[in-house]
């Protein structure tokens, strides 16, 4: 049991580091405050329809509002039981999965929770199939079939890792009755079995989320929590130095954070090592300029990554030479292999050979925020530099970059990805397969047939090889190209314990473990 003696951390200078969950401890007391916790976030919540969203924002959501048949536990690869008594594979092949649902569990609405909701809520997601749902996350799903509470999803291939994507905001469990079979839920409230109750939500501004008293599962009884929405990192800096929140967490501007880590802040910080990284994608469909191999390898050949982190990002990310990144089973460096170092010359005859005219115009679309902008500019001025490339900037907020890319209307877009999952395909099959979730038309039979290898093996090592050969392949076709990858930070006052839970690669928010000291 833990103390029941009031601790109060006066800190009046300096910051303190904590490297990953549990880096410090701090005791709750038996003197507790009643009001809610505030946290500031830049991640919008851009649909609370499970099967209409696969961004941050919604998917920090729905780990609170919705539950999941699994889930992870803080820092913990391998998921636990959550809405299900337990879940297996049937048989050798890896093709069968059972999931058997605890029969005590009630939605905010009062009704049960059934096989029948989990098997809706599955199929749903693939019937809908919207532009940015999680369709693409489940490519080897092949049916569900619900019998009382025993839940059989049916596989078309062999695939080690649909536990784990059971566990992440594709897998939330939704109300058969009250979310529509072929098309994705419009408004404001939410219909869930989470360990929390969304009770007013105000799109883009706000989120009031309190203690679900009939939840049962994984995770325990939380505080209230408001959440508040801001459009950029500089409105989220600027409302944690006006004390309107307690908690900042994603996405802070670099400067800011520079400086809260040198210690010119007075609050704690986590800083946790994360897998989270952005690409930048290139609309390889016939019509755009990105369509031929050489254009992209051109790009590659040119990008400074060491210039983006040191200045747009004032080395709060590190450059990254591959699709998968450092931390993850497979990791390689395949474009620094390919591209060494920035070279003019390289892209010149690469466009030479292909007899591309030169300069190759085309359009970079970013998200609106300071720190974009900044990053696509840089991107603008290395290539341009060159005498190979015109670039068109153009600015979208999240709602509208989103849409647009998915319609295919810039030729080159960067996009951060937070795994879904603790595992490297949640980088492949994602981002480089077939109906890829970034919406760029690229796809290749031979880098498919290696995703499909990786996803053979039980033992996830024993997939390192096939990893790193479509590591290989990408710095060859370059869908894309990887940019960055960073740490996570969330800052705290002094009277929050629990802060380090909300970041711990498993991708889920657990607002639950924060409370008042």
């Amino acid at each position: 049991m833990r103390s029941t003696v009031r601790l109060r951390i006066l800190i009046t200078c300096g910051v303190l580091l904590a490297a990953g969950v549990g880096g410090w401890q701090l005791l709750p007391s038996d003197d507790v405050r009643t009001d809610p916790i505030t946290i500031g976030t830049t991640d919008e919540v851009t649909s609370l329809d499970p099967a209409g969203a696969w961004d941050a924002g919604s998917w920090a959501m729905y780990s609170n509002v919705y539950q999941t048949l699994l889930s992870f536990k803080p820092g913990v690869v391998t998921p636990v039981p959550d809405a299900a008594e337990n879940c297996k594979f049937v048989g050798a092949k890896l093709t069968t999965y059972q999931c058997e649902l605890r029969d005590d569990l009630t939605f905010s609405n009062g009704r049960k929770v059934t096989g029948e909701d989990v098997k809706h809520s599955f199929e749903r997601i693939l019937n809908i199939k919207a532009d940015a749902g999680p369709a693409p996350l489940f490519p080897t799903l092949k049916s569900v079939v619900a019998d009382g509470q025993k839940v059989t999803f049916n596989l078309n291939s062999r695939d080690a890792t649909f536990p784990l994507k059971l566990a992440t905001g594709a897998g939330s469990i939704v109300d058969s009755n009250q979310y529509p079979a072929k098309q994705v839920r419009e408004g404001g409230t939410v219909d869930g079995s989470g360990p929390y109750l969304l009770k007013e939500f105000k799109p883009g501004e706000s989120a009031r989320l309190e203690p679900n008293p009939n939840y049962k599962g994984a995770a325990k009884a939380g505080r209230t929590v408001i959440v508040k929405y801001y459009t950029e990192s500089e409105q989220l800096a600027n409302a944690w130095k006006s004390k309107q929140i307690d908690i900042a967490h994603r996405q802070m501007p670099p400067e800011f954070l520079s400086e809260a880590r040198n210690g010119k802040d007075t609050a704690r910080i986590t800083e946790a090592q994360t897998a989270e990284v952005r690409n930048l994608y290139f609309k390889v469909k016939p019509g755009s300029p990105m369509a031929k191999k050489e254009v992209r390898q051109a790009i590659a050949a040119v990008i400074d990554r060491p210039a983006i982190v040191t200045g747009a990002y004032h080395g709060t990310v590190e450059p990254l030479y591959s699709l998968i990144p450092q931390g993850y089973n497979g990791h390689s460096t395949s474009f620094y292999d390919a591209y060494p170092e920035p070279s003019k010359k390289t892209a010149k005859d690469l466009l030479e050979d292909a007899d591309i005219e030169t300069p190759v115009s085309f359009t970079l679309g970013y998200r609106k925020d300071v720190t974009y902008a900044a990053e696509a500019k840089e991107l603008q001025r290395q290539l341009e530099v060159t005498g190979l490339f015109k670039v068109k900037l153009v600015e979208a907020e999240w709602q509208d970059f989103q849409k647009a890319y998915a319609k295919g209307e810039y030729d080159a877009y960067p996009v951060g990805w937070l795994p879904d999952f603790p595992d490297s395909d949640s980088f492949t099959a994602p981002l480089v397969g077939a109906g890829n979730a970034m919406h760029n038309g690229f796809s290749s039979k031979k880098i498919d047939s290696l995703i499909s290898a990786t996803q053979q093996y039980s033992d996830r090592g024993a997939a390192a090889n096939d990893f790193e050969d479509i590591q290989t392949e990408v710095a060859k076709d370059v869908p894309l190209i990887p940019l960055w990858q960073k740490k996570d930070y969330v800052l705290a006052t002094t009277d929050v314990a629990g802060s380090q839970y909300l970041t711990d690669g498993t991708g889920i928010w657990r607002l639950w473990e924060l409370s008042w000291i």
